[in-house]
């Protein structure tokens, strides 16, 4: 499930060109006492907790209805009920037409459940993803906190064989390499530093939730939690359908709009045929 192209997830931000300084102070934290309690606790307040957010689950049934909640196929629905009506009126027997729309219908439906069960797998799998606690400096001190309560300008140690627990900028490394095949679906690790990035290159000094710490340790400040980060834009993308359409999604899109369209007015011309 790869969102970006390139080695690194590319992409500047604003975090990335910054000097550590300068990120330091926009977060307004201390790269070797971290936030003080109070303040991490009013951030927790001010950004919410560290999680990526999930509508319930709804039952089965529910989500099968809601497949036919489309205007084309409640027309399509309709014609069929009325060539049915038509049929029977009439005394044809001709059920065809009627039947063979339903089971495309029935059809839709099914596959839009079975690609909505699939985003939800998908949201469960990037969930697993996340590391259960964080190793973090607040006080002056090296603490162990639940992921969820990390915020923004927290300082993070991040070590070999752990997830990142999110968005960081990093300011000190040492050789640092970090598998983000979760974001960009590349399967060699990706070196790490803590030097600033330029326009004119990819950015190596930010290590993104969700993704594994495979070589060396480094000390990193976060700077974004939640759904504000990488990983959190990809579940909002899954959650709400809106990846973009492929080439080939797009001409099925119009081959089905073209066989929808024809095959009613097929229908409108059958149902006219018989009532004359």
């Amino acid at each position: 499930m790869a969102l970006y192209k390139s080695k690194g997830v590319g992409r500047l931000q604003m975090e990335d060109i910054l000097s550590k300084e300068e990120v330091r102070k926009k977060f307004k934290s201390d790269f070797e006492r971290g936030l003080k309690q109070g303040e991490a606790e009013a951030r927790l307040e001010t950004f919410g907790k560290n999680i990526l957010n999930h509508e319930k689950k709804q039952n089965i049934l529910i989500k099968f209805l809601k497949q036919f909640n489309d205007f084309m196929i409640i027309i399509l629905i309709g014609a069929a009920a009325v060539s049915a009506a038509m049929a029977k009126i009439y005394g044809t027997g001709d059920y065809i037409e009627s039947i063979i729309i339903i089971a495309i219908v029935v059809f839709n439906a099914i596959m839009g459940l079975v690609q909505e069960n699939k985003a939800e797998r998908s949201l469960e799998a990037l969930k697993k993803m996340s590391a259960p606690v964080a190793k973090v400096i607040r006080d002056g001190k090296q603490n162990i906190i639940d992921t969820e309560n990390v915020v923004p300008g927290d300082i993070v140690i991040l070590e070999a064989g752990n997830y990142v627990p999110a968005d960081c900028r990093i300011i000190e490394s040492f050789n640092l390499k970090i598998d983000e095949s979760s974001l960009t679906g590349e399967t060699v690790p990706v070196l790490k530093d803590d030097k600033e990035a330029n326009n004119s290159e990819e950015p190596n000094n930010m290590a993104y939730g969700a993704t594994m710490i495979t070589n060396g340790h480094a000390k990193a400040m976060v700077v974004k939690t939640g759904m504000e980060t990488k990983v959190g834009k990809i579940a909002k993308i899954i959650s709400e359908d809106e990846a973009p359409q492929t080439p080939i999604q797009r001409k099925l899109e119009e081959v089905r709009k073209k066989l929808r369209n024809s095959l009613l007015n097929n229908m409108w011309v059958n149902i006219c045929d018989r009532s004359v």
